[in-house]
C-alpha cells in the first residue's frame, strides 16, 4: 500500500516567517542593474559547480569551463598528484586564451603532459608553474616563478568540482553547503557515469528557470498533453501537493511521491513507454544501487518520486527513485537571458535495452525541459512591460520564495559593503 505522508501543521511557507507571505517581485529577474550586481555579489562570490570528477579520470585531464556571468574561463585539471585544481585560462604573457581548440569561446576537453599557449608558446605545467618562455633572454629580469597561472579556489564534494572565483572565500565548500546538502552523501553518484547532456540558449532570467524545477505545481496543466488523457485530467482535476519542503540557508529541497508507471492500466501510458520500459520517472527495471544515505527521501515516501535539491546560486541535482539522477545549470549570460544545461546520470548499460531505455528517459526530459523553456520566455517578455509589479505565489511555491529573497539580500549586502566607507576613509 502506498505511503504517501501528510505535511506538517501550518503551511510550508508559515514554517519560514522571514519569507513572509505577501506578493512577490521578480524585478531582480529584469532589471540590467541588478544583473550587473548580481554577478559581482554571487557569480565572483559563490560556489559553482562546474563538472564531476569522472571527466578528470586519470593525471594530465583537464577541461574547461566558460563563466560568462563572470566575464572568465577557467581550466580544471588533474595533476601528477592526483589532486584537481583550477586556474584563469589566460597566459601570463600577453593575455591570450591557453587552452581553447577552434573557438576561443567554446569549452573544451583532453588530456595532456603541459598547457602551451598558442601565441607564444608560453609553457606551464599541471600544477600551474611557468615552466617555458620562448626567447627568455629577452625579457627584462624575468621571474617563472612569479607568472604562474592564476590559481581558482577548487574543492570537491560527493565527486562534484566546485570553484570559487573569490580570492578569499567567505565559507569553506562544506561550510557552504549545510547539513541538508550533506545529508546525501553515500548517494553513489560515482556509479552512474553513463552521461546524456543537453544544453540549450534561454530567453529568460535564470531564476525563473530555476523557479520552474521548485515546485510542481505547474505539472498537472503545463505538461498535460505529455500524458495520455486518461492520467492527465484527472491530474489537472486534482491539482499536485508535493510531500516535503525544506530549506537551508540559501538552498532548497522538494521531494515527491512517485508513480510506478508499469502499475498504471495502459490507456494511462504512451505506447512507447510500454516498448522501451522507460520514461519521464527513468527506466522501469532499476538498478540495485545498494542502501540509501538518510537525507535522501527526506518525506520517507513509498513509493517514492524524487528530490531535487536546488543548491545556491545555479545547480540543482536530482535523484530520481528509480536508481538514477540528473543534474540542472543555469548560466547567466545577461538579464535575460541564459545557457541552461541538463546531465542525465545512469548506472552503465548492460545491453541495447537498458541502453534504449536510458535514451528514451533522456528524451523524455528533454521534452519536458523544452516545455518549460519556451514557457518561460512568455514569462521574461511579460514581466518586462512592468505593468505588474508583484505576484502572489501559493504555499508550494515557497522554495522560489526563497530562491528572489536570497538573490536580493546578496546583492543588498554587496551594494551596502560597495559604498560603505573604506577603514583609510574612515579614519580620515
Amino acid at each position: 500500500m502506498a505511503k504517501w505522508p501528510k505535511p506538517p501543521e501550518g503551511s510550508w511557507t508559515e514554517h519560514y516567517p522571514e519569507l513572509g507571505t505577501g506578493p512577490v517581485s521578480f524585478l531582480d529577474s529584469i532589471s540590467p542593474e541588478f544583473y550587473e550586481d548580481e554577478r559581482e555579489a554571487v557569480f565572483k562570490r559563490c560556489w559553482l559547480n562546474v563538472g564531476r570528477v569522472e571527466q578528470l579520470p586519470r593525471t594530465g585531464s583537464y577541461f574547461t569551463k566558460e563563466l560568462a556571468v563572470a566575464k572568465t574561463s577557467v581550466i580544471v585539471v588533474r595533476g601528477a598528484d592526483g589532486e584537481i585544481r583550477a586556474f584563469h585560462n589566460i597566459c601570463r604573457h600577453r593575455g591570450n586564451k591557453l587552452v581553447w581548440t577552434d573557438f576561443p569561446r567554446e569549452e573544451t576537453s583532453g588530456s595532456c603532459r603541459q598547457f602551451v599557449c598558442k601565441y607564444h608558446g608560453w609553457k606551464y605545467d599541471l600544477d600551474g608553474a611557468l615552466t617555458f618562455v620562448q626567447q627568455e633572454e629577452e625579457f627584462f629580469d624575468l621571474d617563472k616563478d612569479a607568472y604562474g597561472l592564476v590559481p581558482v579556489h577548487c574543492d570537491v564534494w560527493s565527486g562534484f568540482v566546485f570553484v570559487n572565483l573569490d580570492p578569499e572565500p567567505r565559507q569553506s565548500l562544506r561550510e557552504f553547503l549545510g547539513p541538508m546538502i550533506t545529508g546525501i552523501e553515500g548517494y553513489p553518484f560515482e556509479k552512474m557515469t553513463e552521461r546524456f547532456v543537453v544544453r540549450a540558449d534561454v530567453g529568460s532570467n535564470w531564476k525563473l528557470f530555476m523557479d520552474a524545477f521548485q515546485e510542481f505545481y505547474h505539472a498537472p496543466i503545463l505538461h498535460a498533453r505529455q500524458t495520455p488523457a486518461a492520467f492527465s485530467i484527472p491530474a489537472a482535476a486534482n491539482g499536485f501537493h508535493a510531500p516535503h519542503y525544506e530549506i537551508d540557508g540559501p538552498h532548497g529541497v522538494v521531494s515527491t511521491a512517485g508513480i510506478r508507471p508499469w502499475n498504471l492500466p495502459s490507456e494511462m501510458r504512451k505506447p512507447m513507454e510500454d516498448a522501451t520500459r522507460s520514461g519521464l520517472f527513468g527506466p522501469w527495471d532499476a538498478p540495485d544501487i545498494g542502501p540509501l544515505p538518510d537525507g535522501v527521501n527526506p518525506a520517507k515516501c513509498d513509493p517514492w518520486g524524487l528530490d531535487s535539491f536546488q543548491i545556491w546560486p545555479n545547480f540543482v541535482i536530482l535523484i530520481w527513485g528509480q536508481g538514477w539522477y540528473l543534474t540542472y545549470h543555469y548560466w547567466p549570460t545577461s538579464h535575460q537571458r541564459h545557457t541552461f544545461e541538463s546531465t542525465l546520470y545512469f548506472v552503465p548499460a548492460q545491453n541495447a535495452r537498458e541502453r534504449i531505455a536510458h535514451e528514451m528517459a533522456a528524451v523524455s526530459m528533454k521534452e519536458y525541459g523544452l516545455q518549460d523553456g519556451n514557457t518561460l520566455e512568455a514569462t521574461q517578455t511579460m514581466l518586462e512591460s512592468g505593468y505588474v509589479q508583484s505576484f502572489p505565489l501559493n504555499d508550494q511555491e515557497v522554495l522560489c520564495r526563497n530562491l528572489h529573497k536570497v538573490a536580493v539580500d546578496w546583492v543588498e549586502d554587496y551594494r551596502a559593503e560597495r559604498s560603505a566607507p573604506s577603514d583609510a576613509a574612515a579614519v580620515r
